[in-house]
């Protein structure tokens, strides 16, 4: 009996921190600002933040790597986040559907029926290009894509987005006749791939870093497939109105990042591993002294153990730990009293078993995806949908494998004492189970803290946020500063089971 109260306390305690994970009023005043997973996305964010702070009553707050431009806008229409920096191209292609060129008139046209609006157009183009090594291009004779369609035998490496967008691969291959199948590939990542010569070609930002510090030739788009880039910033409607001062501050961006100091910024991050808050920091003051170069010479590169023990550790731990802890609270409370329920019923436990094991078989973004969809929300909520789900199967399995576990003549001796059903679950059936079901708990927990680093592609924060981070700067040392603490985390929680476990057969022995 005191077994069970100690499992119900655990399980109300964790569902408990709902209360600290919830937004708080004072969110209402304050402006969240968006990215998505690349480093200039990143950059932008941060000049954006760092130019409205002085006017806001409140600090921005950013809402970094949220993935690709479908996640983006979603968090922007649902409003979990208020603007992001965007380009012209994307906005009239995958947000607006709209194949023909469009002008920023017609945009904002378009856009206004969705409560949003362009403005800011922040000075520089950065589009969608192919590139491959400068040697193989010359050696071939490949300078546009039109040579590109002639040598099927060259390896293509696309980011999925690209892959997937409809300015992207399937209106290129379309419109030039490349034959080839690309493979997909983290934008980041594939720089390593051509680097290594393990692909051929890849699709680039016009204004990446890398494009020159790897001697790659940026191919011609010789029947103009590709329209313009131009960067700026997509926001609600409702902004002007419940930011003025921090709105006008943003619109003295106009036509200050050009595509010299969008590269030299973007270099700043990928090569020398400068902060992003660093770099938008270095911009924002070299302008203020009246020039557009970007500073050189504060915020360097931080060494491993700075990345890992960083300001964002406190944080990221605690956002970790209220997802994990929420999640799994959550599942014990719905999946202990279902496997109670089922287990009497042969092929009713079959089926609910077989449910909860068929969700783990969804992929962890797809399954992100597909709530944001359905709740019309980025973060925190969606997030722990997800890791409850996925911790349903083993905390229920094991509470029905438990029940199955107690011997019949246990089961005989309360009815023969007179015991109710109910009374004999409580006293023998469940206090028996318990180490077993403890153990799902256990395996639950851990699923849940390798499942969770996924949350941050999500805005959701948690180690994660370091590994999107990594991932987009393709930095390995941040990466590894991301999976460390939440190898950790998992250790940690196995060293506390084992203790929970320890105390309960104390507990049995005495």
């Amino acid at each position: 009996m005191h077994c069970l109260r100690r499992l119900r306390l655990l399980a109300l305690s964790c569902l408990g921190l709902l209360w600290a994970a919830a937004p708080s009023q004072a969110q209402d005043t304050t402006l969240h600002i968006g990215s998505k997973r690349f480093t200039e996305s990143y950059i932008l964010a941060e000049v954006l933040a760092q130019t409205a702070l002085p006017h806001l009553p409140a600090p921005p707050q950013l809402r970094q790597g949220l993935g690709n431009t479908a996640i983006v806008y979603e968090a922007l229409r649902s409003g979990s986040i208020d603007l992001y920096a965007e380009y012209t191209g994307t906005v009239a292609l995958e947000i607006l559907k709209n194949p023909q060129p469009m002008t920023r008139e017609a945009m904002n046209a378009a856009l206004a029926p969705l409560g949003l609006g362009i403005a800011i157009p922040l000075g520089f183009n950065d589009g969608y290009a192919l590139a491959m090594r400068a040697a193989d291009a010359e050696r071939l004779g490949v300078k546009t894509l039109s040579d590109l369609a002639r040598h099927p035998e060259l390896r293509l490496g696309l980011s999925n987005e690209f892959i997937g967008r409809a300015d992207g691969w399937q209106g290129l291959a379309s419109r030039y006749g490349i034959a080839q199948k690309p493979t997909g590939l983290d934008h980041g990542l594939a720089y390593d791939a051509i680097a290594a010569k393990q692909i051929d070609v890849i699709d680039i930002y016009t204004t990446d870093a890398k494009i020159e510090h790897l001697g790659l030739r940026v191919l011609t788009d010789d029947r103009a497939f590709f329209p313009r880039y131009d960067a700026v910033v997509l926001y609600r409607l409702d902004v002007p109105a419940r930011w003025p001062a921090a709105w006008a501050a943003l619109q003295k961006l106009e036509g200050r990042i050009d595509e010299r100091a969008m590269i030299a910024m973007n270099a700043r991050a990928e090569l020398q591993g400068v902060a992003f808050d660093a770099i938008a920091r270095d911009f924002l003051a070299q302008g203020k002294a009246g020039g557009k170069a970007v500073a050189a010479g504060s915020g360097g590169a931080r060494g491993f153990v700075a990345k890992l023990f960083g300001a964002d550790l406190g944080r990221l731990t605690r956002q970790h730990l209220l997802l994990v802890a929420i999640s799994v609270g959550l599942a014990i409370l719905i999946a202990v009293p279902l496997g109670i329920l089922v287990f009497p019923h042969l092929r009713l436990r079959a089926l609910v078993l077989g449910l909860t094991g068929l969700l783990q078989t969804v992929p962890s973004l797809a399954l992100l995806a597909l709530l944001i969809s359905l709740i019309g929300a980025i973060g925190t909520l969606p997030a722990l949908i997800a890791l409850t789900l996925y911790s349903l199967l083993p905390i229920m399995r094991n509470t029905v494998t438990g029940l199955a576990e107690v011997p019949a003549g246990l089961r005989q001796a309360g009815t023969a004492l007179g015991m109710t059903g109910g009374q004999s679950l409580r006293l023998v059936l469940l206090p028996l189970s318990l180490p077993t079901l403890l153990a799902g708990v256990r395996t639950a927990t851990t699923i849940a803290i390798g499942t969770a680093t996924i949350a941050a592609f999500i805005g959701a924060g948690g180690f994660g946020e370091r590994i999107v981070t990594g991932l987009a700067l393709n930095d390995r040392g941040l990466l590894v500063a991301g999976a460390v603490p939440a190898a950790v985390l998992a250790l940690l929680s196995e060293g506390v089971f084992e203790a929970i476990e320890y105390w309960l057969r104390r507990g049995r022995a005495a």
